[in-house]
């Protein structure tokens, strides 16, 4: 029964390990989908692919891409679509040339460094850029056909921000989308850098991975940067191919991400494009399951109510620290019940520790007569082993879902909390947090009975509120402060019961 104890203890111990120490070791998580994912053979096709993308393009005449701009008999032009604070700036060839973002005052495509996205039209192999002629209709509608009079149709700025598309042609076709984008060194690994593409499931793709799917449905694929996401949507799913791979210019890195349709011709191409911060509302207002660029894994249908307490909170004390401390009495609040059963059970194992201690000496060479005495004594006193161990696991989703939440929630970001921390997305500049976290976490073991009499394991426990300051040093403030309002609230609830128990 000990040894059972020891693996529960462990496994709350290694629950966070893995929960901090992969974010904190593995700063750009990724989503590799097994299903339809095609490796390359070997080197050599994977340099040849690279080789037939690259020169397939045509490119605009920025540092991005290259000087090779697609040959037209009239001067490339810029077009602007406003509507209300919206502004949108195309060119000839349909490409986004600035956005300002739906909920926030970044224009894109400031935020993402180098970055340019291309549509190309046509069938097969002989896809390009195509040249369109804009007439204006009103300041957010103009109607366009191309130079050829092939491909016609309308460009127009929703109220809610969207660019949207419409091209119709009587010769069937196909369509391909281009991006490239600077592969960014984030100084935080709460911000992604990362593609996201949404069909029947949302995969992430980090730029510069090299990676091939084919037969895929798309709804809507983008570029996740900085709480930012700059999407294009279609009208209904398409059934398309995704290549992806990384390449060097100088002394920057860059990611190429093409979607390319499947060999299915079509007479119209209906989407929009989107540049928004990524709050949750906002998102979920647009639809389209936008709201699911806001990763919140397997952890969303516990991260969404916790999301809501924390909007709810702000709502009254419009501070997001405040609302982070609220919050976190609350759901302690709400979980007593199973803490309370911990700490009680936690008490009447200390209260036998003296009785087991004799126990093991008495029959350490009869383990079986050890476990039936052990078990007696269990029983005699109301105790159980893991009573202590299994609320906390039953608890732990809800703290992963917390974690989540503060992790990629963009109502924190340039959110001051009081005195030096200015932005609770960001680390604490001077550590006082973690540090309090420590002492917090340090005090809270020295209040708890050890479950193992072992020194050698009771020392490296000792050492866990280290490791735990350790690793949220770098991580935000708003997350820190949860885990060190949680760890107090916890020492304050295990008095009481230890109290009323004793």
């Amino acid at each position: 029964m000990e040894s059972d104890s020891k693996r529960a203890l462990l496994a709350v111990v290694l629950s966070g390990i893995v929960l901090f120490g992969w974010q904190y070791f593995f700063p750009s998580p990724t989503y590799t989908p097994q299903e339809n994912k095609v490796a390359a053979a070997n080197s050599d096709s994977q340099q040849s692919a690279k080789s037939a993308a690259e020169n397939s393009e045509n490119k605009t005449n920025s540092n991005l891409i290259s000087d090779d701009q697609p040959k037209v008999n009239k001067t490339v032009s810029n077009f602007k679509l406003t509507r209300n604070e919206f502004t949108y700036t195309l060119n000839n060839f349909l490409d986004v040339i600035s956005a300002q973002a739906i909920n926030s005052k970044e224009v894109y495509p400031d935020v993402y460094g180098d970055t340019e996205t291309f549509l190309y039209l046509g069938s097969g192999n002989d896809r390009k850029r195509i040249y369109f002629n804009f007439k204006k209709v009103s300041d957010h509608n103009f109607e366009i056909v191309s130079n050829d009079n092939k491909y016609s149709g309308s460009v127009s700025l929703s109220k809610k921000g969207e660019l949207r598309y419409s091209i119709n042609s009587q010769t069937p076709f196909t369509f391909e989308f281009l991006n490239k984008s600077e592969k960014i060194e984030l100084d935080s690994f709460s911000h992604y850098n990362q593609y996201m593409v949404y069909g029947n499931e949302l995969e992430n793709i980090a730029i510069g991975d090299d990676d091939e799917y084919r037969g895929i449905p798309v709804k809507w694929f983008g570029l996740d940067y900085d709480y930012h996401f700059f999407a294009i949507v279609f009208e209904s799913k398409n059934i398309v191919n995704v290549r992806t791979f990384g390449e060097e210019r100088g002394d920057k890195e860059f990611g190429t991400f093409r979607l390319q349709s499947s060999s299915e011709l079509m007479t119209s191409l209906n989407f929009k494009r989107i540049f928004i911060q990524k709050n949750y509302d906002d998102l979920l207002a647009l639809g389209d399951n936008l709201n699911l660029s806001v990763d919140f894994g397997i952890w969303e249908i516990i991260a969404v109510p916790i999301l809501r307490g924390l909007q709810f909170f702000f709502d009254i004390f419009p501070n997001w620290g405040v609302a982070i401390i609220l919050l976190t009495i609350f759901i302690r609040m709400l979980t007593f019940p199973l803490q309370y059963k911990s700490f009680k059970s936690m008490k009447k194992m200390q209260v036998i520790q003296p009785e087991l201690t004799k126990i093991r000496e008495r029959y350490k060479d009869n383990p079986q007569k050890m476990q039936q005495e052990t078990m007696a004594l269990f029983k005699k006193a109301g105790a159980n082993p893991l009573g202590g161990c299994l609320p906390l696991l039953l608890q732990m989703p809800i703290f992963f879902a917390f974690y989540k939440v503060l992790y990629t929630s963009v109502e924190l970001v340039d959110a001051p909390f009081i005195f030096w921390i200015k932005d609770l997305s960001e680390m604490d500049p001077y550590y006082v947090l973690p540090i309090l976290m420590s002492l917090a976490m340090f005090l809270n073991m020295k209040l708890t009975p050890s479950p193992s009499a072992d020194p050698t394991q009771q020392k490296i426990m000792m050492f866990m509120p280290l490791i735990f300051g350790f690793m949220m040093m770098s991580l935000p403030a708003g997350l820190t402060l949860y885990i060190f309002i949680s760890t107090v609230m916890g020492m304050f609830q295990q008095l009481f019961v230890y109290k009323r128990v004793s």
